[in-house]
């Protein structure tokens, strides 16, 4: 009889990967959201914010890209322009995207209750702390510099712009730990609260995290959350978190608060020699 042996890591986690909007700041993910709109209104079609936030995570020419493949928004389209829309479009707002969102970012840049707490914890448990975002440089100076501010600094951070491809693909998660200098990539866990950013984290062979309560999922700041009925907050955050189930995650919760316990199970199931 033949055996084959692997080789299993057994040690303790050594970086998080953190996303920006909605999961460390801006409360329901309305930056990006309510600049994709302008931009659409200004070609005289209008979107939903549900259809502005439906690829939401991804580089924001391919974000745009996407919301202009949607169906419904195809259609306005061409009832207004007589064709539907093309690369050009895409590269038209794209280039009207960037200053609306450099003009709006500070007025989002609060940190999501919490925030500080967690990243103390991850502190105290001895991780690199990562940052993947599908913003661009210029605007990641804006949110880098506010978040300072406030009290918060990763050791790292990678947008879009800085490598071939974004979000699903896993290659602002691996720029992030060779930046770090860390490995095993079992070793680090990716939070977010999109699916795109879900599917990063897999695609890296990370524990991923997915967060529905303060991001794109429910969509919605803390004081919008709060002024729901308690049975409808609880119907939205159910779905939520199955979405995120059945996009992968190995767990969800409400918000970056309830990581550091995660991190915990995730260390004890490191030393059981489990992996991602």
């Amino acid at each position: 009889m033949e055996f084959v042996y692997r080789r299993t890591y057994r040690g303790p986690l050594k970086a998080i990967l953190l996303d920006w909007a909605g999961t460390t700041m801006d409360y329901g993910c309305y930056a990006p959201a309510v600049v994709f709109q302008a931009v659409y209104a200004n070609k005289n079609v209008p979107i939903s914010i549900e259809e502005a936030r439906l690829p939401m995570g991804a580089h924001k020419k391919v974000h745009i890209r996407k919301i202009s493949q949607i169906e419904a928004v195809r259609d306005r389209w061409q009832e207004v322009h007589g064709r539907y829309p093309n690369e050009s479009d895409v590269e038209a707002m794209f280039a009207e995207f960037i200053p609306r969102q450099l003009e709006v970012l500070a007025d989002y840049a609060d940190l999501i209750p919490g925030t500080t707490d967690a990243v103390a914890e991850f502190r105290k448990m001895g991780l690199k702390i990562g940052s993947t975002t599908g913003y661009m440089l210029a605007m990641m100076d804006i949110l880098k510099a506010e978040a300072a501010k406030r009290g918060y600094e990763p050791d790292n951070s990678v947008c879009a712009e800085e490598v071939a491809t974004g979000r699903p693909d896993p290659w602002m998660c691996v720029k992030n730990v060779m930046d770090m200098g860390i490995y095993p990539f079992e070793a680090c866990v990716k939070v977010d609260d999109t699916l795109p950013g879900i599917d990063e984290g897999l695609n890296a062979n990370m524990w991923t995290i997915g967060l529905a309560k303060t991001g794109n999922e429910i969509g919605l700041n803390e004081a919008e959350i709060n002024a729901l009925d308690a049975d409808v907050l609880q119907r939205r955050l159910n779905g939520a978190y199955d979405r995120m189930a059945k996009a992968g995650a190995h767990y969800v919760v409400d918000g970056i608060w309830d990581v550091p316990a995660v991190l915990e199970d995730i260390n004890r199931r490191l030393a059981r020699g489990e992996r991602p």
